[in-house]
């Protein structure tokens, strides 16, 4: 699995917003190839922002 698929995966099953470091400590993988991801996943509009620094699916 990609670490998109991964970031996007481990938000849904989440149920909350969640910032990057904990999406990385969950999915168990680094908090830059988590980054990288939320970038690309805004940019496809596959997640949003509801408050600054945390993450959820769209």
């Amino acid at each position: 699995m990609d670490t998109k698929s991964l970031v996007l995966k481990t938000l849904k099953e989440s149920g909350n917003p969640m910032k990057s470091a904990e999406i990385a400590a969950k999915a168990g993988i680094d908090k830059a190839e988590v980054d990288k991801a939320i970038k690309a996943l805004k940019k496809e509009d596959k997640i949003t922002s509801p408050k600054n620094c945390f993450y959820s699916p769209r």
